[in-house]
């Protein structure tokens, strides 16, 4: 099978989603190539601040890796299935593992901002992404979930975090429509369902993923807690997006580190 780069190229083991957190990730890819979403035809363009909206094929701890520098979110009016395009393109591809990131706020009251969350498990509120016809060369009409976040490569984020003298919580991310931020009442009903974190992303690129047998990694920096804070009613402290980058930016380099070292142990 022929990589991204055409004829005798190698074909991408894993793909990298590097959204809010993974922004450093970047700079540690030996880069093959590059190639902007706008210069594909059809392809959806990310219009949020901080992605920036390529792919990036080259190496990374002695494997090749197709990244993806920014996403698309449902909340900018792209249809689901355009949403989850570029993971499916990955899929397409020939990777074996995805790792996906993001930022999210925390739910769990153990959280503090610019901790990093292994995903657990994630419940959707994001309109699936296989509603609709199935082609059964991509998978099968009812996919099993029992497993969305691959346990073997969560033990090995854990060892390498601990190595790393890094705190890394696990939980669930719950994945939301967005873009306004969560009320106080959903933040207690979010929290009620089982949530430790939510976003605005995520779920549906993995879900598309374990559709067509990719193993996922998944992880959530923290950028701000939304329960067990007096700051205003209900506990949830105003909050706006640049401030959402800004603890971004701060923690990129921590987690960046750590999932560029679990790549290079990935069997």
């Amino acid at each position: 099978m022929e990589g991204p780069g055409g004829e005798g190229t190698p074909v991408p083991s894993v793909g990298i989603v590097l959204g809010s957190g993974l922004g450093a990730l970047a700079g540690a890819i030996e880069v093959i190539g590059t190639l902007d979403y706008a210069e594909i035809p059809d392809f959806p363009v990310s219009t949020v601040e901080g992605h920036r909206g390529r792919f990036i094929y080259g190496r990374l701890g002695g494997k090749h890796v197709l990244a993806m520098e920014g996403r698309v979110h449902y909340y900018e009016g792209y249809p689901i299935g355009e949403v989850v395009l570029p993971v499916r393109a990955m899929c397409g591809l020939g990777i074996g593992t995805l790792v996906v990131s993001n930022a999210a706020g925390g739910l769990s009251p153990l959280f503090e901002a610019e901790d990093i969350m292994v995903i657990g498990d994630h419940i959707n509120l994001i309109p699936n992404p296989l509603v609709g016809r199935n082609d059964p060369e991509l998978g099968v009409r009812f996919p099993d979930m029992s497993e969305p976040y691959d346990r073997e490569l969560i033990a090995l984020a854990h060892g390498v975090a601990a190595e790393q003298g890094l705190l890394l919580r696990e939980g669930v991310y719950v994945g939301g429509t967005g873009p306004s931020f969560e009320t106080p009442a959903e933040v207690r009903y979010l929290r009620t369902i089982g949530g430790d974190a939510v976003g605005m992303s995520t779920t549906p690129e993995v879900i598309v993923a374990r559709h067509q047998g990719v193993r996922v990694l998944g992880f959530s920096l923290i950028t701000n807690v939304l329960t067990g804070r007096p700051a205003c009613l209900g506990g949830v402290a105003k909050l706006t997006h640049d401030e959402v980058i800004e603890v971004g930016r701060r923690s990129t380099a921590a987690l960046s580190a750590l999932v560029g070292e679990v790549v290079a142990r990935m069997p």
